[in-house]
């Protein structure tokens, strides 16, 4: 086998290769079994690959698919070469119309109308099968890797994505570069499908959307406002070691304030449609705060003695995005978010950046979100989204850059990602797919200080303006909390979660004793509850397992007896019989060092 390999890991490019050929080869075997069907788009996806087909009045199903699975094996088996040739778009209709393919025959023409096609159109040939295509493919069907794919599901798909236009059978098919990859791939699928935050977020009463509410607007469940709480005290207190002022803005703003700041028309169709109110005066729901907190700094006169200002908020924001993309808590349109703006002189930016990716890291560390990706998202040149001179622009991104340098960030830039304002480094996580997505960012902003007129007064009396950096480590709540909810599982530590505490008495004549513990605790703040239902033992101890509590305190006659609890943690085995005292003291060492004690190498600390 050919395909290029580095340290064993099949390359990007050969990988690309693979998926786009098992997509010629499922088609091949597809229409051994419905000859008449008709072909539409085959690529290679993240994953593996599909191909559509319009199978008329005689579809396939999910049951077919072992069927053409052994075709596809038998058409590699062949090592069946992929050949390519070039027809001009009279031939091509014409080879095309032998088959009845009109779907390719209309793409055919669209290519070459559009001047997308550069001269004639790239066919590809293996075996008994031809395809309109531009490759590239491997060599021969021989070169796919044994037992590297599986086909997946059938799924329904409009032709050009257009609901106007016919519904098509798309067939997905994953696909990687060993049988190895492709198991480990769907062993992580299922661990992901078990811990999607969607199902975990209605098994553990975390938080609903219902229709008559809308779409994209989560609402928060007992369970789940209390781990918002907890993300927010703790941003809140580390805020305040750092110097933030918190402070707290509408949400609703006339529309002439973000034609100031430039995101009318830049941000439009992201924003809510306009509310008119009173006499020629339109009113949006506000899709970030920046413009509101630059507002606060310019009320007041400031001194370079004032700098750095820190303003920070957890605020309510609300962006209109399109229904498609809407996915549970990952994807919504009304958030709250962990946001701040420093307002800084031209000396203070490296050392308030390096104070900020120093807050990122410390956070992402403590959650254990493992290695997160940098990604300094830089501007084009080329591209009108891009405001200020190119000095400007190239000035700033050096800023950054060198921070990062000097930190030791490793990070990938990325032209024509940055804001329309200033470049920024964005955070990149992989779930449990690996699928990366962006957490959240940092930003320098060297315009909006010009556009709303903000200045600061220098050592030498001169009025000077600052810069801004925007700032939200822990991102919306929406957004972490998804990633937190899969990243544990629903297994929260002690410090986040809703219950902390579960009692758990062996029979009836213990029952005042898990009371009085339960009082106990609620004075002192820990969220802690008595399993009194009519369940046996076993079975109180299966749901306090089944609803991820972290803590269960195992009650019967002799802890009673002698001021005890018996302690059960979720993520361990080993239960440990400790004085009450002890106990109690261990959950607030637990709650004020905001142990991680989800993961089993945290150890109780009990003195």
């Amino acid at each position: 086998m050919s395909t290029e390999c580095e340290n064993g890991v099949v390359s990007e490019d050969s990988l690309y290769k693979i998926r786009h050929s098992l997509a010629h080869i499922m088609a091949q075997a597809v229409l051994e079994v419905r000859p008449e069907a008709k072909l539409a788009f085959g690529p290679p996806v993240e994953h593996g690959f599909y191909y559509d087909f319009d199978f008329g009045g005689n579809p396939l199903g999910e049951a077919d698919l072992e069927d053409i699975e052994n075709r596809m094996r038998r058409i590699i088996k062949q090592k069946q070469p992929f050949e390519r040739f070039f027809l001009p778009l009279s031939e091509a209709e014409g080879l095309l119309k032998q088959t009845d393919q009109e779907y390719k025959i209309e793409y055919a023409r669209e290519l070459v109308e559009s001047g997308k096609a550069q001269g004639d159109l790239s066919f590809y040939t293996n075996g008994a099968f031809t395809d309109m295509c531009e490759g590239p493919h491997l060599a021969h069907t021989g070169e796919v890797p044994k037992n590297c794919f599986k086909l997946d599901r059938i799924s329904g798909s409009y032709w050009r994505g257009d609901e106007k236009r016919p519904m098509l059978a798309r067939i997905y098919g994953l696909a990687f570069g060993s049988a190895e990859e492709l198991k480990d791939f769907i062993e992580r699928r299922k661990l992901a499908m078990e811990r999607d935050h969607r199902k975990l977020g209605d098994e553990l009463d975390l938080f609903i959307q219902d229709e008559e509410v809308g779409v994209g607007l989560p609402m928060w469940m007992p369970n789940g406002a209390v781990i918002r709480e907890e993300l927010e005290k703790w941003a809140r207190e580390e805020e305040f070691k750092a110097g933030y002022l918190r402070v707290s803005t509408p949400v609703i703003t006339r529309g002439d304030l973000y034609r100031r700041s430039g995101h009318l028309p830049y941000y439009a169709e992201s924003m809510y449609p306009p509310m008119p109110v009173d006499e020629n005066d339109e009113y949006y729901l506000r899709p970030m705060n920046c413009p509101h907190h630059h507002k606060i700094f310019a009320a007041r006169t400031h001194s370079y003695r004032d700098l750095p200002y820190r303003l920070a908020e957890y605020g309510n924001c609300f962006r209109y995005e399109k229904h498609g993309s809407l996915a549970g808590l990952l994807r919504v349109r009304a958030m709250c978010m962990n946001d701040a703006h420093i307002y800084c002189a031209n000396d203070q930016v490296e050392s308030e950046f390096r104070s900020i990716i120093g807050m990122y890291r410390m956070y992402y560390t403590h959650l254990r979100m493992g290695n997160f990706r940098v990604r300094l998202s830089l501007h084009d040149s080329k591209s009108e989204k891009f405001v200020g001179n190119e000095e400007e622009w190239v000035r700033s991104e050096a800023i950054v850059r060198d921070v990062l340098n000097r930190m030791g960030v490793g990070y990938e830039e990325e032209a024509g990602e940055a804001a329309f304002y200033g470049p920024k480094v964005d955070i990149q996580v992989k779930n449990l797919l690996g699928r990366e997505e962006t957490v959240s960012t940092c930003q320098l902003d060297f315009v909006m200080a010009n556009r709303f007129d903000l200045g600061y007064v220098d050592r030498d009396g001169q009025e000077k303006r600052p810069f801004i950096i925007h700032r939200a480590p822990l991102s919306t709540h929406e957004r972490m909390i998804s990633f937190l909810i899969e990243l544990f599982g629903g297994a929260f530590p002690t410090w986040m979660a809703p219950v902390q505490v579960r009692m758990v008495p062996v029979n009836d004549d213990v029952v005042p004793y898990a009371r009085e513990i339960a009082d106990l605790l609620r004075m002192d703040l820990f969220r802690a509850s008595v399993d009194e239902s009519g369940e046996s033992f076993n079975k109180k101890i299966r749901n306090a397992v089944t609803h991820k509590i972290p803590n269960i305190w195992v009650l019967g006659m002799r802890e009673m007896e002698n001021k005890n609890v018996t302690w059960r943690r979720y993520s361990v085995k080993e239960q440990v019989t400790v004085s009450l005292d002890k106990a109690i003291n261990a959950l607030r060492v637990m709650r004020v060092q905001r142990m991680m004690d989800n993961f089993p190498d945290v150890a109780l600390p009990i003195a």
